[in-house]
């Protein structure tokens, strides 16, 4: 009998049992914790880094997943697929532009999400995340042509916003309000740009 088993009688609760998860749980516990890692370290970050942040064994992840960069991959291509996800249920809206324009929002208040795209952009050098990259920003372009029946320029401004809205919230430009006299300028450009797209 283990020392937590008697210990536990001893006091007169169970003992606790492990949770066991199944292959398919286990692999996304291992994604989650990967867009968190990656999210912090980019491409530079470890599979060892990622199995602390899993709670599992470095070997285990290398197991499942192979290499860091198949890792890395597959957790910018669940990333992607989420946003593309999201922006083509928005496009079926009644108001595909506004409906578009607030998923975006919503979706880069995850800054586990967020600076792990700009790390895939920075990454896409690799063919597959470049491939990745693309179909995301491709997408983006397609969904709010298909929706909208906008012209390539109206296109073309929403997904250049979007990434100008990844860059702002990537460096965290509200929280510096004060330390650069153009940055503040921008912020509170975008800002205006952003309340009166939402009303």
């Amino acid at each position: 009998m283990s020392s937590s088993t008697v210990a536990a009688e001893a006091v007169g609760k169970e003992p606790a049992r492990a949770v066991r998860m199944s292959g398919d749980e286990r692999r996304e516990q291992i994604l989650a914790a990967a867009r968190r890692v990656f999210a912090e370290g980019g491409f530079a970050a470890t599979t060892d880094e990622v199995a602390r942040a899993a709670a599992i064994s470095q070997p285990y992840v290398v197991r499942l997943f192979g290499s860091k960069r198949d890792l890395f991959v597959e957790t910018y291509r669940q990333a992607a697929d989420e946003v593309v996800a999201v922006l083509s249920a928005a496009a079926q809206e009644d108001d595909p532009a506004e409906a578009m324009g607030r998923a975006y929002l919503e979706l880069i208040e995850d800054r586990d999400l967020l600076r792990l795209l700009m790390h895939g952009f920075i990454a896409s050098a690799d063919d597959e995340v470049g491939r990745v990259a693309r179909h995301c920003l491709g997408e983006a372009y397609r969904l709010f042509v298909a929706g909208t029946g906008a012209g390539p320029d109206e296109a073309r401004q929403f997904v250049a916003f979007g990434m100008l809205l990844n860059v702002l919230v990537a460096v965290d430009a509200e929280a510096h309000r004060g330390e650069d006299g153009g940055m503040d300028a921008l912020v509170e450009c975008v800002f205006l740009a952003t309340r009166r797209a939402q009303a």
